[in-house]
């Protein structure tokens, strides 16, 4: 696992200069946390194959990319949206928000409100609870806290402008610590044959037929609701 950007960047270069070793380090670093983003649009069967599809994009068109690791990532994030809704309108459906927690597992947090929220996420439901956002701010929350994009990024990747997805991620960050708040208090309140206690929060959405697990952790620099 690379463990910067610069690292990152170096690869990312050695990848185009067609050092095969290089672009599997890439492959590793961006690729569970896009799986992550892919899942919010696709739902939990089919993202695997959406992913592949991205990844054969990405390592096709390697040699027009021109940037870092930030850039690279948000590149990366465009070709997989892309081929996500690509897909999505093949079959006819809409997005679905589905996953686990494992994108946010080990991710540290700042001492406000969302930051906390996500903190605790990072051992519990994370993606569950992110299916509970409006489709804006789990696709904000995501790039920006999972895939780790700068509003800018994001907001390319999205088609928005930047203002736009800071206030999606504020609120879908600000919503899932309203969320988390009800779940820890329908844990000390469940009886004592309820071992999720989770009964005071809504279901999330089924996902769709379609994908894969995610397992690692980009190294990216942790966007607070302060920067959102």
């Amino acid at each position: 696992m690379l463990g910067d950007d610069a690292e990152l960047t170096a690869a990312v270069r050695a990848a185009q200069d067609g050092h095969e070793d290089a672009f599997r380090a890439v492959y590793r670093a961006v690729h569970p946390r896009l799986l992550g983003y892919i899942r919010t649009l696709v739902g939990e069967a089919e993202a695997e194959d959406v992913a592949s599809e991205a990844w054969l994009q990405i390592a096709r068109d390697l040699d027009r990319f021109n940037g870092d690791a930030d850039r690279f990532r948000g590149w990366a994030a465009r070709i997989a949206r892309n081929r996500a809704l690509d897909h999505i309108r093949m079959r006819g459906r809409r997005p679905a928000v589905g996953g686990d927690e494992t994108e946010l597992t080990g991710r540290a947090a700042e001492s406000d409100t969302a930051g906390e929220a996500m903190e605790a996420l990072a051992t519990g439901r994370a993606m569950a609870l992110i299916a509970q956002l409006p489709q804006d701010q789990a696709e904000a929350v995501v790039l920006r806290v999972v895939v780790g994009l700068d509003a800018k990024s994001a907001a390319k990747t999205l088609g928005k402008r930047p203002g736009a997805v800071r206030t999606a991620a504020h609120r879908g960050l600000k919503r899932l610590a309203e969320l988390l708040g009800v779940e820890q208090e329908g844990a000390h309140e469940a009886p004592a044959g309820d071992e999720t206690g989770l009964g005071a929060v809504p279901s999330p959405r089924t996902a769709r037929p379609g994908a894969a697990r995610s397992t690692g952790v980009t190294h990216s620099r942790l966007r607070t609701q302060k920067d959102m």
